[in-house]
């Protein structure tokens, strides 16, 4: 009886903590994104995969503000274009990885996406590229480097789904377009999912600014509308690996805090919120008693935290 009673305290402390921290901006934070298309083979998909990848890349110039050093968009081709920073080989991605791990600060967003034709099984999944082809235990050790930040990593190419076991990891959502490796027919996910990065119709609460989640939603909507008004059996399940954190990270300009300690305060309630993170992978291996005290400490020391930013004029 006593631990159902505590259990409910810790579910309470829960509550209130994601409600205080969800009706927050972070408003310190920096985005920073790299966007990949592997090859495409057809000119069809070329087309289809450069029109997501500058629907992702307007998104984030005009309405998510991500500075141009701070954006990087590797492609097919091995001649610079517009669109390019470089060519989409496995080499460059590291390096790609490298120069964000440089700028990135604790408590920025890291967004990547991968567009393309995926194959392969478990750590050996991967999506074509020129050249050798990077694994999903590639991107997960190049990954390793931005633990201090939230990552948003999305697979939106065919056969993506076995990415989500590999990649996942506290303060980390790993979006893929289909829920298997199987999952290799042509997919529409990519399309939709690029577009509501900018779409205000994908912004569900009104609140100005879109949270993975909702983009997610939006897309994973589409691609069944998709399917249903042609009558054909659905090839593609998305995938999302934690709703919770992929409904509190969100994109949209906001002004960052002139107030140094309201800036401190944010990066200090991130690092809980990592903490909480790092401590559901542990649920397993601790006694249940522990688990909630611990749990609870740290919910309880996150709402307070959120309540210090909004007493120091963080929030409204």
């Amino acid at each position: 009886m006593m631990h159902r009673v505590h259990t409910l305290m810790v579910r309470g402390a829960l509550a209130l903590a994601v409600s205080l921290a969800t009706a927050l901006p972070l408003s310190a934070q920096r985005t920073h994104v790299l966007l990949v298309i592997g090859l495409s083979g057809e000119p069809q998909f070329k087309r289809s995969f450069e029109a997501s990848a500058q629907a992702a890349r307007d998104a984030a110039k005009n309405r998510w503000g991500v500075s141009d050093s701070s954006l990087m968009v590797l492609t097919e081709d091995s001649v610079r274009t517009a669109l390019s920073s470089g060519r989409s080989t496995r080499e460059n991605i590291a390096q790609a990885f490298l120069r964000l791990s440089s700028r990135v600060q604790p408590g920025d967003v890291l967004f990547v996406m991968l567009m393309g034709h995926g194959s392969g099984e478990g750590t050996q999944s991967k999506v074509n590229l020129p050249g050798p082809d990077a694994t999903a235990a590639e991107y997960a050790s190049w990954l390793a480097g931005f633990s201090k930040q939230q990552v948003v990593f999305v697979n939106a190419a065919t056969g993506s789904g076995d990415f989500v076991p590999v990649l996942k990891a506290p303060n980390r959502v790993v979006v893929t377009a289909t829920k298997t490796s199987n999952e290799r027919n042509e997919s529409v996910f990519l399309q939709y999912f690029a577009g509501a990065l900018g779409l205000d119709a994908a912004d569900a609460d009104k609140d100005g600014r879109l949270s993975v989640f909702e983009v997610f939603r939006f897309a994973r909507t589409e691609v069944g509308k998709v399917y249903t008004s042609s009558n054909r059996m659905q090839t593609e399940h998305a995938l999302v690996s934690d709703s919770l954190l992929a409904s509190r990270v969100a994109f949209g300009k906001t002004a960052a805090s002139a107030d140094p300690r309201i800036a401190a305060l944010i990066v200090e309630r991130q690092a809980l919120e990592s903490e909480v993170a790092s401590l559901r992978t542990k649920k397993g291996s601790m006694s249940a008693e522990a688990y909630d005290a611990e749990l609870e400490r740290l919910l309880l020391a996150l709402a307070e935290k959120t309540k210090a930013i909004r007493a120091a004029g963080g929030g409204k």
